[in-house]
């Protein structure tokens, strides 16, 4: 989805759009990789991260890029520019992994603050939910009907003794309306529809698989050589922070979901420190964004109780295969958004669920949970209010890389 937005924003065209959704894939898969063997080892997969799209989107708008009128060199001048911001960013989390100073501050996080934490990497997302699956109701909301009836009430279904509808609701869920909207497609159903409708429910206007070849392998600088500026640098490092946090909270939830022993302090430290140099990767083989825990995916572990590594390390190895990403990515996003309307559920209800261990009858803790959540929702959206009509974040200065950093830390 992120490249799907950000490559025309750039100028890019639809082979573009390949290659840097085959790229994002492929380096995904890497980290991934990395994390289950050398990080945390958890079962979580490491994905591209909303909390960049803000400096992503400055850096494509800022006034030295818009000005160039070939949309290609844009393109590659755009994508430079994001290499360089990430490359230089991801040294905070390297730097706090691997010196263990995020072991130091991971010891005074309570269950009282974790639970805004990962709530919040769920109820933060939840513009990505119902909003786009309204986008194209007619193969979201049954999207959304058949994930929670074969979950839910289907879930003591058994074949040969095995859980099946329980373990693959997802995989039967998409299947099926996959081959729905396909139908639909054929049929003609959206010939004459708007453009924006037949862009969010055909199964035919991706332009990815036919475009993609078996086995792509992406190199380093495959766009060129980045370009460093300081105003981009600082912006990104705001996501970088940000991409920190949700993280931390993307581990406690997912060591919660698998039944496994929380991380300790050096074990989260690691895998920050790791997860820095996933991002160092991204700069380098050029993503389009940064990386973090895979929030839909910790919510899954929770739907399909399965919790083992040797699942997310070969699900890792189709993320690294090109056609197969590119077979995946090419699924209507109201498809994807049904699901995330359960998964981010089960993410943010793991993070409520860390009050059983607290307690409730004082007050000082009901006023820290019910002021950190109200506000965690309520700041985010004065400044997407106030940008979408101001065209700009509330901070007024001529030093373009505080302002940048402000705005991005305070989304």
């Amino acid at each position: 989805m992120i490249p799907t937005f950000l490559v025309p924003l750039m100028g890019g065209d639809h082979g573009d759009k390949v290659r840097v959704v085959q790229t994002l894939l492929f380096v995904q898969g890497i980290n991934t990789l990395i994390q289950t063997l050398f990080g945390t080892r958890l079962p979580t997969v490491i994905g591209g991260s909303y909390a960049f799209m803000v400096p992503i989107m400055s850096i494509i708008h800022d006034p030295a890029l818009t000005r160039i009128e070939d949309d290609h060199l844009r393109f590659l001048s755009s994508m430079r520019a994001v290499q360089g911001a990430l490359i230089v960013s991801s040294s905070i989390q390297i730097i706090l992994g691997y010196s263990q100073l995020w072991a130091i501050c991971s010891r005074f996080f309570s269950p009282l603050g974790m639970v805004p934490v990962i709530s919040l990497l769920g109820f933060g997302l939840f513009d990505r939910g119902f909003p786009v699956v309204g986008r194209c109701v007619e193969i979201g909301v049954p999207m959304l009907i058949l994930f929670v009836t074969f979950s839910q009430y289907l879930k003591n279904f058994h074949f040969r003794q095995l859980p099946v509808l329980e373990r693959f609701a997802l995989l039967i869920s998409v299947t099926v309306i996959w081959a729905y909207a396909h139908l639909l497609t054929a049929s003609g159903a959206y010939k004459h529809r708007p453009d924006l409708t037949q862009g969010n429910c055909r199964t035919d206007r991706a332009y990815l698989i036919s475009a993609a070849p078996w086995i792509k392998i992406p190199y380093p600088l495959q766009w060129g050589a980045p370009t460093f500026d300081a105003g981009h640098c600082f912006g990104m490092m705001a996501a970088v922070i940000v991409s920190l946090i949700e993280s931390t909270g993307g581990y406690k939830a997912a060591s919660r979901l698998a039944s496994a022993t929380p991380p300790p302090a050096h074990v989260l430290s690691r895998g920050i420190g790791w997860q820095g140099i996933g991002i160092l990767l991204s700069g380098m083989f050029g993503t389009l964004s940064g990386c973090t825990v895979s929030a839909e995916n910790v919510g899954l572990l929770g739907s399909t109780r399965v919790g083992s590594r040797r699942v997310i390390q070969i699900a890792a190895g189709f993320m690294i295969l090109g056609k197969f990403g590119a077979l995946f990515a090419s699924i209507p996003f109201p498809i994807f958004a049904a699901l995330y309307c359960v998964l981010f559920g089960l993410v943010a209800s793991v993070g409520l669920s860390f009050l059983q261990f607290t307690n409730m009858n004082s007050m000082r803790n009901l006023f820290i949970v019910g002021v950190a959540l109200f506000l965690g929702l309520s700041i985010p959206e004065y400044f997407r209010e106030y940008t979408s009509k101001a065209y700009h974040g509330p901070s007024h200065t001529k030093a373009g890389w505080v302002r940048m950093s402000f705005s991005h830390f305070a989304w």
